[in-house]
């Protein structure tokens, strides 16, 4: 065969046409292959999950026959007409194919996302001409061939681009110009202005789109925010000499409490269920089976004479009170969570009206709520299987009644005791009408189904984090959240629950205390504690026990707030002011309010966690928070930190200054840093990285 000539090639110039997007057949791999495309929620069947201006990122491998070379983009699509346009793809790891991109979405709502892949005749040309034009092959084929590819490139251009247009049109007059030797007229053809024009707009043979996944956004309270816990009933709650009875605490009382919390920086107020309590069964103090005269019994136990799940319980006020309550708490900024627990005690209207929606027994009685060999005979479960579409459009009823009432979160008792199809389903129903409402799963259960439920629409859950303690438990689960399940699960780290005293709160004084609240408050975006935590209560009701004692679930538990502030008996024995400046950081800290930029570095102390957090800010700028902390609060620790520092955006020999935001002090690091910590004094750095000096 007779070699090509400059002269016969460009009589035959080589084919640029560009065919519309290659989509694969159903089931078919396309043109050019794009595999393993992730997140991907059970291969697309549910989508995954953002929130507004959250980094999002897709990976995709993508390669193709021979050595040609290859682009791709992620193209997202927005609800209506919103679009983050084409958004390309940088190649990570070359021996492997694997692509990624970070997109943002700009707007809450439905989306989808799709890789294209693309064939690069600029590169490719390019490739080729730097190596043989040096080495003398096919020096005047190479120039021609790449005047041909360059032209391509300037009417691939959108119209408008002149400036762009011209930069390559100087680049092919180059090409072209014979009275520079060829070198230079391919160094002219390859300058970084070329390589910025093209990779704005690259010219891209045989596109190729994967298919397209969805993906759901949020506002911003699914990802991030700070809650705390507390009962209406115990706020203003009394002992009456005269009566001899309990007086319940009332929504008016409980809104007076309300300006503290918010002073604390907490972004979302939960509430147990404020319905009506039965009697029927009723439970007393630290869950006796028998209920004294004045036990107010557990919220949990819903239902009675009073009303249902869309009623308040007498003691506590009326809807309007509730609602005052709720506008109270949005005046200071922020949000009430209402528990909602699909269960009914034995007086629950329910009960009478609908005794097929429970379980009856061989003996004809209502089977009540078991988990062996805990035993709840105030509480009937209800049984799904007996009337879905009644027990459906009920549950339905009673979301909408308190959307209607201010309730914008909803915090779900044991969801997981529920058909999974019934979460599904009522999830998508108020999804399509109330897109804001938020629902949190509370299912401590087997990791399957506390994933499912995630995936098919609660938009937070609790953890593990409770029972992860030690260094090594800490950093698997963490690491686990954030780069194997965090785009459908996001974790709300609640360090203390009216059901959850821990052993480690327990035995391990203040210092404990102090160490679990700045762990949850940094590595997860959303965190929270239960009322009392910041005055250290830590007895249980039995040794090997992790139920309080005198458990506020059974009884009133009026707190002296004031004996806790300045001038009061017990001024300075609150961990209130130390709760503050956690929020308080939070706040300042981008980076803090996201989840998937959590990395690990080394300390070789088992009893010492360092992780950082770092997120690019719309102006470019970088927000880096670097967590040093200590996981014995019985005892000094002193090592060295060894930093990671690509995970920080620096060079291995850099510099920095740290600067404390819990103590203020400053001090310089680079890679390898000393560090003690006195839990008596202070168990954790939470440091601010600046660059340059201090």
């Amino acid at each position: 065969m007779t070699k090509p000539t400059a002269k016969n090639a460009a009589a035959r110039p080589v084919p640029l046409a560009r065919p519309a997007n290659l989509a694969p057949a159903q089931g078919g791999i396309g043109r050019i292959p794009i595999v393993d495309i992730q997140p991907v929620v059970n291969c697309g069947q549910y989508p995954a999950k953002a929130v507004v201006g959250e980094s999002f990122t897709v990976t995709a491998t993508v390669f193709r026959e021979g050595h040609d070379a290859l682009g791709a983009n992620v193209v997202a699509r927005g609800p209506g007409r919103q679009t983050l346009g084409w958004i390309p793809m940088t190649l990570q790891e070359p021996g492997l194919g694997i692509w990624t991109a970070e997109i943002r979405p700009n707007a809450e709502g439905a989306w989808t996302f799709q890789v294209e892949a693309w064939s690069d005749p600029v590169a490719t040309w390019r490739h080729a001409a730097e190596l043989k034009i040096p080495a003398g092959v096919d020096v005047d084929l190479m120039l021609v061939e790449g005047t041909y590819v360059l032209e391509a490139a300037a009417r691939n251009l959108p119209r408008g681009k002149a400036e762009e247009r011209q930069v390559i049109r100087d680049a092919i007059k180059a090409l072209k110009d014979k009275s520079r030797p060829a070198e230079v007229r391919l160094a002219a053809a390859t300058t970084p202005e070329i390589h910025h024009v093209l990779d704005q707009f690259p010219l891209r043979e045989l596109v190729t789109g994967s298919e397209q996944y969805s993906l759901w956004v949020d506002r911003d309270r699914a990802l991030y925010g700070s809650w705390y816990e507390f009962f209406p009933r115990s706020e203003g709650a009394y002992y009456d000499e005269d009566q001899g009875r309990w007086v319940s605490g009332t929504f008016k009382d409980a809104a007076e409490r309300l300006p503290a919390i918010a002073n604390m920086g907490f972004d979302v107020v939960y509430i147990p269920p404020v319905h009506p309590i039965g009697t029927t069964n009723r439970k007393g103090r630290n869950n006796s089976t028998e209920a004294g005269h004045d036990d107010p019994g557990t919220p949990w136990g819903i239902g009675s004479e009073d009303g249902g799940h869309d009623a308040v319980h007498p003691d506590l006020g009326t809807i309007a009170d509730f609602d005052a309550f709720v506008t109270r708490a949005n005046e200071l900024g922020m949000e009430i969570a209402l528990d909602i627990a699909l269960q009914a005690s034995p007086d629950h209207p329910w009960a009478k009206a609908h005794p097929e929606w429970f379980t009856t027994r061989a003996d004809g009685t209502i089977a009540y709520a078991e988990n062996p060999p805990k035993k709840y005979q105030d509480i009937y479960p209800l049984n799904f299987d007996n009337d879905p579409a009644g027990i459906y459009s009920e549950i339905l009823r009673v979301i909408y009644h308190w959307i209607e009432h201010g309730v914008r979160i909803f915090r779900v008792d044991n969801p997981h005791t529920k058909p999974v199809e019934f979460w599904e389903w009522l999830l998508a129903k108020v999804r399509r009408t109330d897109p804001d409402v938020l629902f949190l799963s509370e299912a401590f259960t087997k990791p399957p189904m506390m994933h499912t439920l995630a995936k098919v629409g609660f938009h937070q859950s609790y953890t593990y984090f409770t029972w992860r303690n030690t260094k090594p438990e800490i950093e698997e689960y963490l690491t686990e959240l954030v780069n194997d399940t965090s785009h459908f699960l996001r974790p709300n780290f609640f360090t203390n629950t009216q059901d959850i005293l821990t052993a480690y709160l327990q035995y391990g004084g203040p210092a404990a205390f102090k160490i679990r609240a700045a762990l949850a408050a940094t590595t997860s975006p959303t965190y929270g504690v239960y009322s009392g935590f910041e005055l250290y209560e830590h007895v249980a009701v039995r040794p090997g026990s992790e139920e309080y004692l005198d458990s506020e679930k059974y009884q009133y538990r009026p707190r002296d707030w004031a004996a806790y502030e300045p001038g009061g008996a017990k001024e300075g024995q609150s961990l209130a002011p130390y709760l503050t400046k956690l929020n308080e950081i939070r706040r300042r800290h981008p980076a803090l309010q996201r989840l998937r930029n959590l990395r690990f570095h080394y300390i070789p102390d088992d009893s010492m966690l360092v992780f950082s957090k770092r997120e690019q800010l719309p102006d470019g700028r970088d927000d880096t928070v670097l967590v040093v902390l200590n996981l014995d609060p019985h005892g000094t620790r002193e090592s060295t930190v060894s930093l990671n520092m690509p995970d920080l955006g620096m060079d291995w020999h850099d510099q920095f200054v740290v600067v404390d935001e819990l103590t203020g002090d400053t001090w310089r690091w680079g890679q390898h840093n000393y560090v003690r910590l006195d839990p008596g004094y202070e168990p954790a750095h939470i440091l601010t990285v600046r660059r340059g000096s201090a």
